[in-house]
């Protein structure tokens, strides 16, 4: 399969804590992707699940399990539609049971779990506007890169907070990636300053397209996301976003353009450290 452009699409979601209630919404909105031509549809974080993180080993689930309700749901989800399914973050369990892994799972157009990404960079930060959150307290860090083929597309996964860390989409370029995905949950308070500059700077810096799919709106525990769920271009420049509300965006992922601004400004050729 030598694809030259991908249809991808970015689901935003308001999720809570009723697990079958955001499952239900994610396949209305996988479905409605589809719908408009997209082979590959990212889901954001806490997809399944936005309750306190200390809550959340309750539904966590071992890997590959094709028994455990979140997993079944997401290959049906990905079957029926035909789609690449990127779930952006879910409670995977791991060896501490308080503690499990927050994973972005990969599912093929026939069901099959193809790799799955351990979240590496926890949010562990007390704002200014008072939110104090710990991730780690309740999450085990990851510590492996993950990429994933569509055709000449690479694929490089990462989970909302690593979107800080410019060295890991670099290592993920030197893989060979030219698609960035970043589901997320962003606070308010931060993404309303830095969501847009910092998807941005990691489109231009890597000379990759950049898919992030976001939470949006009141979530329990008084967390409230920022949304604007984004498509950014190789130059940086926005080519699909959401307005506040739940839905899908969705944008065509042009691999000659991306070659086109590489070969123009080849700056990934010109580094010296």
């Amino acid at each position: 399969m030598e694809l030259e452009a991908l249809r991808v699409a970015a689901v935003q979601l308001q999720s809570q804590d009723d697990v079958e209630q955001n499952l239900g919404t994610c396949r209305k909105l996988v479905a409605e992707a589809a719908e408009c031509g997209a082979k590959l549809v990212v889901l954001p974080e806490n997809f399944a699940y936005f309750g306190a993180d200390d809550t959340k080993h309750r539904i966590a689930e071992q890997l590959g399990d094709r028994a455990g309700k979140i997993q079944s749901a997401l290959a049906e989800m990905a079957e029926r539609a035909g789609v690449f399914l990127v779930a952006g973050g879910f409670p995977e369990a791991s060896s501490e049971r308080a503690r499990p892994f927050n994973s972005a799972l990969v599912f093929g157009p026939s069901g099959e779990l193809l790799t799955a990404y351990r979240k590496i960079h926890l949010f562990d930060v007390a704002l200014q506007d008072g939110t104090n959150l710990s991730e780690s307290a309740g999450t085990t860090p990851g510590s492996e890169l993950v990429t994933f083929e569509i055709g000449r597309f690479r694929v490089g996964l990462s989970i909302c907070y690593d979107l800080r860390f410019p060295e890991l989409y670099r290592k993920l370029v030197e893989r060979g990636a030219n698609v960035l995905l970043v589901p997320a949950a962003f606070t308010l308070h931060t993404g309303k300053d830095h969501w847009h500059a910092l998807l941005r700077a990691r489109a231009i810096e890597s000379q990759s397209f950049v898919i992030a799919a976001a939470q949006w709106g009141k979530h329990p525990r008084g967390r409230t996301t920022y949304g604007h769920s984004l498509v950014v271009d190789p130059w940086g420049t926005i080519i699909a976003e959401a307005s506040d509300q739940i839905g899908v965006v969705s944008a065509t992922l042009d691999l000659t353009y991306l070659e086109q601004v590489r070969a123009a400004v080849p700056c990934l050729n010109h580094r010296r450290i």
